[in-house]
């Protein structure tokens, strides 16, 4: 996967694309980015902004960062159920 670009560098691209001087084709190759990634950041921009519906960067940001925490407590849930059974089997609970 291609190394992410700056945010400077995306803001500023969204900013030309939206002055519609140049054709967002034409700037994605002059900006040496594919025409789908700053069509993108464009409809990303415009979510942020209000303009269209969706979720925002920081909504997707909390979003993954709940899945994460999701699966943490699944994957400790888990070990905790393996261990009582364990325990239940061998009938030898701690005192």
């Amino acid at each position: 996967m291609p190394k992410p670009h700056p945010p400077e560098f995306r803001r500023r691209a969204v900013e030309l694309a939206r002055a519609g001087k140049t054709p967002i084709g034409q700037l994605a190759k002059d900006l040496g980015i594919s025409y789908s990634c700053l069509r993108h950041w464009v409809d990303q921009a415009e979510v942020d902004d209000g303009v269209m519906q969706g979720l925002s960067t920081a909504e997707k940001e909390e979003l993954a960062a709940l899945r994460r925490r999701t699966r943490q407590l699944e994957l400790e849930n888990e070990i905790l159920r393996k261990a009582a059974a364990y325990f239940a089997r061998d009938n030898v609970l701690p005192k």
